[in-house]
């Protein structure tokens, strides 16, 4: 028998070390050649390292979250054979400290899933036209007669009542009659307000993806000076075009006010070319481009990425609302490729529905400007001395100070905004 080093492969131009985000292995398991190891993760993608020897694994380079740098140990393994031909003597323990942080017979530790329910009771008819005395573990004491319909004893397992101390304001207790408890009680203070939400505290190592995305945040904010402005816009008719639009789409994608949005900043750009633009702060240089590479924030469960939209301005709404959906669910089952993540020259961020009133997105560095539309909102406004219902959408910007001056950063949302209230322009030569 012999041990394998598997050291950690060049993979990427310009990475110096990559950080573990997942085993597929613990120490003791027995691995067949080109079985998946460990998830590798770069600024650039996560990678799937797999084992180049059938073996048993004898020692791990350390725990999810740890860096590892190009060429140093990442797992060892008892195969088969001759030290020479199995790839050569263990390293000494003082090698392996030198290599990388946290080394040694190390089993990994995965983060602790978080799992929650909610379990609604089954109903259980009893006599009394469908209502039924609660027995002693569902509130009232044995031998007192609850009345309540299943709906009503339900609910109030649901909130942690006790159906005994209700009373009722009829021959049985009614959902009113809960309201009017819960109201009393907390009159009386009957209920610390967060007794729901107390439980163990948690300690969660930050690693992977939100770690990238707090480093980069963190540098943005560091960095870059940041100011934001917000413009109210009327997009009634452009709401009523999108209806229409959506109306006569067929089979092709339901369309969203993203694509709308995206063709007006792509009308707007060559006016104000500064905002398309990335800044060597250290190099003292801005890069103008002349073709919009979008990013789209997009929430995913490992947290927030910016998949890019290429060329942007060559798309028609259609095939707008088409990447977007594609890139989003690429984003979001972990299979988007490396290009398709980075690149982007200027960044869309939306919550949707959670859009709120006004937002001051954080700029996606080295970019200068980041865009956030928020909620649509249905209001009074004044039309002449008439007052007429409207769809309104605040438009917040973010640019950075050192090359975007507020008075282009306002008039490129003004632009924007002439757009969206006469929508028809979007598609004018």
């Amino acid at each position: 028998m012999a041990l394998f080093t598997f050291r950690l492969p060049d993979i990427g131009e310009g990475i110096s070390e990559a950080e573990i985000v997942g085993w597929h292995v613990k120490v003791g398991d027995r691995v067949e050649e080109d079985q998946p190891i460990a998830d590798m993760m770069t600024d650039k993608a996560t990678v799937e390292m797999e084992s180049p020897v059938a073996g048993v694994v004898t020692r791990l380079a350390g725990e999810v979250g740890d860096q590892i740098a190009i060429g140093a140990m990442l797992v060892e393994i008892e195969v088969e054979g001759e030290a020479e031909a199995a790839g050569g003597e263990r390293p000494s323990e003082e090698e392996i400290a030198a290599e990388t942080p946290g080394a040694g017979e190390i089993e990994p530790h995965p983060l602790n899933e978080i799992m929650t329910s909610s379990v609604r009771p089954e109903p259980v008819e009893g006599q009394d036209g469908g209502f039924d005395k609660l027995s002693p573990n569902g509130g009232g004491p044995a031998g007192e007669r609850v009345l309540a319909s299943p709906a009503v004893r339900a609910r109030a397992k649901d909130l942690g009542i006790d159906l005994a101390q209700v009373k009722a304001s009829g021959d049985h207790i009614r959902h009113s009659d809960l309201d009017a408890f819960l109201l009393y009680r907390a009159g009386q203070g009957y209920r610390p307000a967060g007794q729901r939400m107390k439980r163990a505290d948690e300690v969660i190592k930050v690693i992977g993806l939100r770690r990238r995305i707090a480093e980069n945040m963190a540098a943005s904010k560091r960095h870059i000076p940041h100011f934001s402005y917000v413009e109210e816009i009327d997009v009634t008719e452009l709401e009523r075009m999108r209806a229409q639009l959506n109306g006569e789409r067929g089979d092709r994608p339901k369309l969203t006010m993203l694509p709308l949005l995206i063709a007006a900043l792509c009308r707007a750009l060559p006016d104000f070319p500064m905002l398309n633009a990335r800044y060597d702060g250290e190099a003292g240089v801005v890069t103008r481009f002349g073709a919009v590479h979008l990013g789209i924030a997009t929430q995913t469960d490992a947290g927030l990425m910016a998949p890019v939209i290429r060329d942007a301005q060559d798309m028609n709404i259609w095939q707008l609302a088409s990447e977007i959906r594609r890139l989003a669910d690429a984003a979001r089952s972990g299979k988007a490729k490396a290009e398709e993540l980075s690149g982007s020259t200027l960044t869309l961020t939306s919550l949707g529905a959670l859009g709120g009133v006004a937002t001051t997105p954080v700029i996606n560095r080295p970019e200068v400007a980041i865009i956030g539309p928020n909620r649509v909102i249905e209001r009074p406004v004044f039309r002449g001395r008439e007052v007429v219902p409207a769809k309104l959408m605040n438009l917040s910007i973010s640019c950075d100070h050192r090359v975007v001056d507020g008075w282009d950063a306002a008039n490129f949302v003004q632009a924007v905004k002439r757009l969206l209230e006469m929508p028809v322009l979007l598609f004018a030569d």
